[in-house]
């Protein structure tokens, strides 16, 4: 049965980090699905640049600031919260989609009592719940904007059950994992392009984040360090953070730093993951792990730390590694097991890609979010 046209707005971060990406590549899919869809954000999301269709949308609303001398510190919940208010009077939305339980979800509620209007599902992406939601100066609030959601999701397993743990919350988490866009994400083994990077006999080795201290970047440079101490390698550190610098020193005091290139944020992620031989990820907590998987889409093996959610996207052996948070030494006999070994690096690129397409593709994800706006708009209806 086709689903009516909806009127959605999406709140969300509009950095590259896992939570802002699939935002965005999740907006882009309900507006290309015939649904109108609104982004609110401080600055336009770093996947929507370019994105745009005209008159027919996705739009994008900035959140308006406000400098006023008795505010010793600004405040994104109200601000967010009054333009996303102005945004479903004047547009007409129906359903706010936040993405990251504060400020967005927050902010969705508090616009949502002011309109009397829209309804909000919340998705947790984890470190709004894990590091962010768990500090005592905003544990109360978070509680109160997942409980006060209409409709909650998580993206890993792993994540529904450490917001139940952290917070005592017995409502329903639906979970709906991240998803990759396999037509996008594909090999590309374009000899031009690699040549920018590294030499027909070195080994391409990636890693892709925030540079938050999670993240383990100093890791990735131990890992990298070891390896090409045993073969020749490339590392390619994409992404820009707090702790790039302490990973660009240790580079230097590990003498790998000519072999490393820092290239920083930019949208066209895909084509380097599409030249790469394998993804590191090496970090102490991940809620699902967005990056590995589009890495296994290009069909690039992943080398990751045992934690979190990244079990329900890598499989032991099969597209990839996983050892203990902080054992480099294991992650590099890993990566080197599959770098020296031709028929178990293309047995676990293929694995990889096939593992994306048929467990995590957008046409297996995305009718899932459909169908829970459906529902959670019903359900409203009925209460009324």
């Amino acid at each position: 049965m086709t689903q009516p046209h909806r009127k959605v707005a999406v709140l969300c971060h509009s950095g590259a980090g896992g939570s802002g990406v699939v935002a965005t590549e999740l907006g882009l899919m309900v507006s290309a699905a015939g649904h109108e869809v609104h982004f609110v954000g401080n600055s336009m999301p770093f996947r929507l640049m370019g994105q745009q269709g005209g008159f027919r949308g996705p739009y994008f609303h900035q959140v308006s600031g406000f400098a006023y001398a008795l505010f010793d510190q600004p405040y994104p919940e109200l601000a967010a919260a009054n333009t996303l208010t102005e945004v479903i009077l004047e547009h007409g939305v129906e359903l706010v989609h936040a993405h990251y339980a504060i400020p967005h979800a927050t902010a969705a509620n508090h616009a949502r009592s002011i309109t009397k209007k829209s309804r909000v599902i919340t998705t947790l992406h984890g470190t709004d719940v894990t590091l962010v939601g768990a500090e005592p100066a905003f544990r109360h609030t978070t509680k109160h904007a997942i409980e006060h959601s209409d409709h909650v999701t998580a993206v890993s397993e792993f994540l529904a059950h450490q917001t139940r743990d952290i917070f005592g919350i017995e409502r329903e988490i639906e979970v709906i994992h991240n998803f990759v866009d396999s037509d996008r994400f594909v090999r590309t083994p374009d000899p031009a392009v690699r040549a920018r990077f590294a030499h027909p006999d070195e080994a391409l080795i990636v890693h892709v984040s925030n540079f938050r201290p999670v993240k383990r970047v100093e890791d990735v440079v131990e890992v990298f360090a070891r390896i090409s101490s045993e073969i020749p390698a490339r590392l390619l550190m994409i992404g820009d953070g707090p702790e790039r610098a302490r990973a660009f020193e240790r580079a230097r005091e590990l003498g790998v730093i000519g072999r490393t290139q820092f290239l920083g944020s930019f949208p066209d992620v895909q084509t380097v993951l599409g030249i790469s031989d394998l993804f590191l990820l090496p970090s102490s907590n991940e809620s699902f792990g967005l990056a590995a998987l589009e890495a296994m889409s290009c069909e690039v093996p992943v080398v990751a730390s045992n934690a979190g959610g990244i079990p329900e996207v890598v499989e032991q052996g099969v597209t990839g590694f996983m050892s203990d948070v902080g054992d480099v030494d294991d992650m590099a006999d890993k990566a080197l097991r599959i770098l020296r070994d031709r028929d178990v690096y293309l047995r676990m690129g293929q694995a990889a890609r096939q593992t994306a397409m048929t467990r995590f593709h957008p046409r297996l994800i995305v009718p899932r979010y459909l169908a829970a706006y459906e529902e959670t708009l019903r359900q409203t209806r009925a209460l009324c």
